[in-house]
């Protein structure tokens, strides 16, 4: 039997309520909803957002529940009709009273997340969101289902939609995939089909384990039917994995390209709107001369995003060795570049998650590194040593970055290396972290 687990919910202004969990936490940041709209009576639509110790007890969003703990807070944001909603598939109450438009707000919504979106291009994808959103069908398509949840409600009969329905969700539903990726994962596909089941639960299948085995299988059919459609159009991100594609001077009939990891949301998009791969190419030219110029970061910074879907069809396509590749983008291996091609290909931030995530496993490592014994032990010892007369936290960063290195028997200089720059009024060294650059 799970620990019971407690949490403070605050409904606003000297306002809050503890929640008791008898079987532990809530698995699904939906359960967690669901319970709160439960114990709190609340009705309205809202999110939730949890206190982060990393930035001073501030509240963000909440998004999965790795963020919550027991005895932590949290807290009820409550949605207006021009707020984002963070959290999508809420499951709807028991009340047979809520109309289709009301139950349609509850359960659709998207995660905030900083997304890259370019106007010259039509393939930026957002990436997985942790609760996915059912959208809105048809019109007649949702009367059918209206009808069919008030049946389901009242006295529990399933229903089996017709051929034309059941096309119509599975078709509604690829749309909202392919916004996120087009090549979605068995997981993936549970998500959706847990969500299509909560938002709409008189399509749950009867003598199916999960209620949705049988809308998965036909989502997966349907998927690949579009993605067929798609390589019939030429869109390069499917039609780069046909085995019928064979790039120009290849002998093999037959040249097989990896598809998209789970982290790779813009993964092989087309060239943007107007340009073609000559006019790329005369850009990179450009920048060729224009990395060698000073004061020239955003003109460099700006051909580099131009260039982002012919440099990825290159990466993807002809897989260059490094050395080639390093001459014809050499801005591509400076710090910032590194940090925004990051952004481009999995629209999140490289340095700073790294760094926040190190700062969370932090203290998980370090017991590890005290545990180990042997000349290893002693040299980790010293290493994380200073951390116990300061308190800096780039230090603290330094240290088990270091030791990491050690205990996977790496040598730490190969991965670090630090900077000093002289102060003109004492002439002593500033000690600067090593992830930080300085000119």
């Amino acid at each position: 039997m799970n620990t019971p687990a407690l949490l403070k919910v605050i409904l606003g202004d000297n306002s809050s309520q503890r929640m008791t969990f008898q079987n532990g936490l809530p698995g699904t940041v939906i359960e967690l909803v669901g319970e709160v709209r439960r114990q709190c009576g609340l009705d309205s639509n809202f999110r939730l957002q949890f206190m982060d110790t990393l930035f001073g007890n501030e509240f963000m969003n909440l998004t999965s529940m790795d963020e919550v703990q027991d005895r932590g807070t949290i807290r009820v944001i409550t949605m207006t009709g021009s707020s984002t909603p963070q959290c999508a598939n809420i499951p709807p109450t028991s009340a047979a009273h809520h109309s289709l438009e009301e139950s349609s707000s509850l359960s659709c919504g998207c995660v905030d997340t900083d997304i890259l979106s370019s106007p010259e291009s039509s393939s930026s994808r957002s990436p997985w969101p942790s609760i996915f959103c059912v959208p809105q069908f048809s019109y007649d398509a949702e009367l059918k289902l209206e009808q069919g949840n008030a049946a389901y409600r009242e006295n529990g009969t399933l229903f089996i939609p017709d051929p034309k329905l059941k096309s119509n969700i599975l078709e509604g539903l690829v749309q909202e995939i392919i916004r996120y990726k087009l090549y979605a994962s068995d997981k993936d596909f549970n998500t959706v089909g847990e969500a299509l089941i909560s938002k709409h639960p008189c399509l749950t299948e009867k003598g199916s384990l999960s209620g949705y085995a049988g809308w998965k299988c036909s989502l997966k059919n349907k998927l690949a039917i579009y993605r067929t459609h798609l390589r019939k159009l030429g869109c390069p991100e499917v039609t780069i994995n046909s085995l019928k594609h064979k790039p120009e001077g290849k002998s093999s009939p037959a040249f097989g390209i990896k598809k998209p990891r789970r982290s790779e949301v813009n993964y092989c998009p087309p060239y943007p709107i107007g340009e073609s791969e000559k006019s790329l190419e005369s850009v990179r030219m450009e920048l060729v001369s224009d990395v060698k110029k000073r004061n020239n970061r955003e003109a460099v910074r700006m051909k580099m995003e131009k260039t982002f879907a012919y440099r990825r069809q290159e990466v993807v396509r002809d897989a260059p060795m490094i050395k080639d590749f390093q001459a014809r983008w050499p801005a591509l291996f400076e710090v910032g570049e590194i940090n925004a091609e990051f952004k481009r290909i999995t629209t999140m931030p490289l340095q700073s998650r790294f760094l926040s995530r190190l700062d969370v496993h932090s203290e998980k490592l370090i017991r590890l590194f005290k545990n180990r014994g042997g000349q290893i032990g002693r040299r980790l010892g010293g290493i994380i040593a200073p951390m116990d007369e300061d308190d800096d936290v780039d230090l603290r960063r330094e240290c088990v970055i270091k030791a990491l290195c050690i205990y996977l028997n790496e040598d730490p200089e190969n991965l670090l290396r630090e900077y000093v720059q002289m102060n003109p009024s004492s002439r002593n060294p500033l000690r600067k972290p090593p992830w930080v650059s300085t000119s």
